[in-house]
């Protein structure tokens, strides 16, 4: 890795030596294809923002569901909302950054380049044990299962959670998290090796689709009394099985859709459920301040850091095959967390 965007030359040569900036553009929703390597003009920060020299970032669903279609977004424009990497130069108005900082963000668009403008406030310190491809692989996921077992509803030691799709970047770190607090988790995945994986996590037990019923799984765990929470992020396909996973007063949090949205419910099935909560939640609403962004952002880095978090990356590409790397995230065959490489960004 280069260190391209700080140290001796500072920023204002280095900007002036540069002679584009690489990134990844979506002119049309489609297929993979539509991701295409342009280079663009360098983006510059206005008044609050801070420029970027990114070295990783993160490749997630809902990038995927923006280049699809599945989520309609105003074209053109550049994928990805999750990074890491140095600060290249700060607005005056950024207090507390310097060029040369080890940042990370979420939640901010067009993570698939070279350099990208960030309001100072949605930026958050890398610790020095933590290496800057682990902060961009974490932060989105590890945030969104950190206030998925923290703040959805309350877990008392003992009981017993299903976690959808497992094995995948959010459901290994939510397994994690979930344990650590003294959840028993019961995860789903699709294979009996991704079941291996969701175990070493700390599940009590697997549900492997095809094979086993998540239902009778649930029943014998807890007694027939039903689960206290099940996470489910894949929504379409699982909606059904996971509400009926649900016990009596019990929450269904639905934070994602990979497999597509979930049709209007009849809100008469949550009361014949079993007075069931059921929620939508996105993580924007759970670091809406930056208090809060601070908090979960450093009980991630400190999990990470002391070991009792293990960040797994299934594979790295290098931001000109980003394709290859949503070709991945729909195979539904990946376990853990999928990066995009850039070169000119900071050494990790």
């Amino acid at each position: 890795d280069r260190t391209v965007f700080a140290g001796t030359l500072g920023p204002s040569r280095d900007l002036q030596e540069r002679s584009g900036v690489k990134a990844i553009r979506v002119r049309e929703q489609g297929p993979p294809e539509v991701l295409v390597v342009e280079e663009i003009d360098d983006p510059r920060p206005g008044p609050g923002e801070v420029l970027v020299g990114l070295h990783a970032a993160g490749v997630n669903m809902i990038d995927v569901q923006q280049r699809s279609g599945g989520y309609p977004v105003p074209l053109p424009f550049t994928p990805g909302t999750e990074a890491a990497g140095k600060v290249v130069e700060a607005d005056g108005d950024a207090d507390g950054w310097t060029a040369g900082d080890r940042v990370a963000y979420a939640g901010v668009p067009g993570a698939y380049a070279e350099l990208a403008v960030v309001p100072a406030e949605r930026l958050v310190p890398v610790p020095s044990e933590i290496p800057t491809d682990i902060a961009a692989a974490v932060l989105l996921q590890g945030m969104t299962a950190h206030y998925l077992v923290h703040s959805i509803a309350p877990l008392s030691d003992g009981e017993v959670v299903v976690v959808q799709a497992a094995a995948g970047g959010v459901g290994l770190l939510l397994t994690q998290m979930a344990t650590e607090a003294g959840v028993q988790v019961i995860g789903t995945t699709s294979t009996v090796e991704k079941a291996a994986l969701v175990r070493s996590a700390g599940a009590v037990e697997v549900v492997v689709r095809g094979r086993d019923d998540l239902a009778e799984a649930v029943a014998e765990r807890t007694g027939g009394a039903g689960a206290r929470v099940v996470f489910d992020s894949v929504g379409r396909d699982t909606f059904d099985e996971s509400l009926g996973a649900v016990g009596r007063r019990g929450c269904l949090a639905l934070f994602g859709q990979s497999s597509g949205a979930v049709p209007p419910v009849d809100v008469s099935r949550l009361q014949k459920a079993g007075s069931v909560f059921l929620t939508r939640p996105g993580l924007a609403d759970y670091v809406a301040t930056r208090e809060e962004l601070l908090h979960r952002a450093d009980a991630v880095f400190s999990s990470v850091a002391s070991g009792r978090l293990d960040v797994r990356i299934h594979a790295r590409y290098p931001l000109a095959r980003a394709d290859e790397a949503h070709r991945a995230v729909q195979s539904r065959t990946t376990a853990g967390k999928l990066l995009l490489t850039i070169d000119r960004g900071a050494d990790g």
